[in-house]
């Protein structure tokens, strides 16, 4: 028995002094070679984000331009003013216009007595064409009654010199007055006949009268249009703006923005900074990544250390190609409180978050290799020894990766820097030299542990 407890006490002796031996060698190999570390399995955010440029624009910039030509007299806002919607931002010299008004209201007055006195002389006119018919009617009849009465006497009147009971003087005398009726009735047929003339002379007045109409409703155009040419001496804000740059000073001559060939003088341009965006540059190998909605952070040299918020609200559907570089146009709303610190045609760094996880396993990206197209890590035992073990991985910015399984929180990889898959090397969609490692090559994928 005595013999056994020795035997026990050497081997243990033994054991302890080999395995010190090797933590030491593991040390000294550590140490040896700087390239390899440890690294635990924690938890954290992780996040791919795409990197660009851009400019601020602002919602809305309106050139304004005068409809009317002359000289300023007045110019009350300067550049960086806020001006509200209706307020008058220039005045023109209105004594040009105002003779103009004048004029077309003395045409207006002159046309509409010349329509009064036409519609007098159409009234007169079918009064008289009236009372005229009604005459040559009633004279009509009368002389219908007359001819038939003077022909029945001379008839009876040549029944009785017939039979010589009248004398041939009085038989004539009865003709006469038969043949005196009837050219009588011929005379009344042709005064009625006459009145047909009257009548064309009565609808040639009423012709009149509509064209004095139509030279009213004219000379009320011209007078409108006068008018309105007046108030186009002054210029209104369309819209609740800032003043972003004055083209003009009091006294100077503009031309009209629309009877000029040219277009006429621009007077001031107003922007609408309701809202504000950036427009980004994003390269084509990145554009797969961005959707609209997509949350942005947005940092300008202005302002350093100050955060912006924003979210893509547009991506272009073509791109467009300079010097063999294609990139798409992405429009960024700018949402965070502070935006009114944002000036247009400012230039931005914005980062799109393409990808965004939370309290998540992470391991650094230089963890992890291929072995025939799997992505696997080296595992470090608490034996102290290493073994190789298959992993899946999820967002991977070059930096930290997401574990989604393979892997359990404390446990400890071996980081070999010049044979693991960097963000610089390797291979497949879920690692850095796959498809989003060649961005990462581009410098145009950005990602970091905790960005937010």
């Amino acid at each position: 028995m005595k013999k056994l407890f020795i035997i026990v006490g050497i081997l243990a002796i033994g054991g302890g002094s080999a395995a010190y031996i090797i933590r030491r060698n593991d040390r000294n190999s550590s140490k040896e070679d700087p390239r390899i570390r440890f690294v635990k399995v924690e938890r954290g955010p992780v996040s791919l984000t795409v990197s660009s440029t851009g400019r601020v624009i602002a919602n809305l910039d309106v050139d304004i331009k005068c409809k009317a030509s002359g000289q300023i007299v007045s110019l009350p806002y300067d550049v960086s003013d806020k001006v509200s919607s209706g307020t008058i931002l220039m005045e023109l010299d209105p004594v040009d216009e105002e003779r103009r008004v004048r004029q077309a209201e003395v045409r207006l007055a002159a046309s509409q007595a010349r329509l009064a006195q036409a519609e007098k002389a159409l009234e007169v006119a079918e009064r008289n064409l009236e009372t005229e018919k009604k005459r040559a009617e009633a004279a009509l009849k009368s002389s219908e009654a007359r001819a038939a009465d003077a022909r029945a006497k001379a008839e009876r009147m040549k029944q009785l010199f017939e039979k010589k009971l009248a004398s041939q003087e009085e038989y004539d005398t009865a003709e006469t007055a038969a043949v005196q009726a009837a050219a009588d009735l011929q005379n009344a047929k042709v005064k009625l006949e006459e009145l047909k003339t009257q009548e064309i002379s009565v609808e040639m007045k009423r012709q009149d009268v509509a064209l004095a109409k139509g030279d009213v409703e004219s000379d009320r155009i011209n007078l409108s249009l006068a008018q309105q040419q007046l108030k186009d001496t002054k210029v209104r804000a369309p819209m609740d703006a800032v003043v972003a740059a004055r083209n003009v000073q009091i006294g100077q001559i503009i031309a009209s923005g629309v009877s000029n060939v040219g277009g006429g003088t621009t007077i001031m341009t107003l922007s609408d900074l309701s809202h504000l965006f950036i427009l980004a540059a994003v390269d084509e190998s990145d554009i797969g990544r961005v959707k609209e909605g997509q949350q942005v952070l947005i940092t300008a040299d202005a302002y350093p250390g100050v955060l912006f918020h924003g979210r893509v609200v547009r991506i272009a559907t073509r791109g467009v190609n300079t010097q063999n570089v294609v990139t798409f146009e992405v429009k960024i709303e700018v949402t965070s409180d502070n935006k009114d610190m944002l000036k247009p045609e400012m230039t931005t760094n914005v980062e799109i978050i393409a990808a965004q996880k939370d309290d998540v396993l992470v391991i650094p990206a230089e963890a992890i290799s291929r072995r025939r197209g799997q992505p696997t890590v080296l595992v470090k035992n608490d034996d102290g020894t290493s073994a190789t073990r298959e992993v899946e991985i999820g967002v991977n910015d070059g930096f930290r990766a997401e574990v989604i399984s393979g892997l359990q929180e404390g446990e400890t990889v071996v980081v070999r820097r010049g044979e693991a898959e960097s963000r610089w090397r390797g291979g497949g969609p879920g690692g850095p030299g796959g498809p989003r490692g060649m961005m990462m090559m581009g410098g145009s994928m950005r990602g970091g542990p905790g960005r937010r």
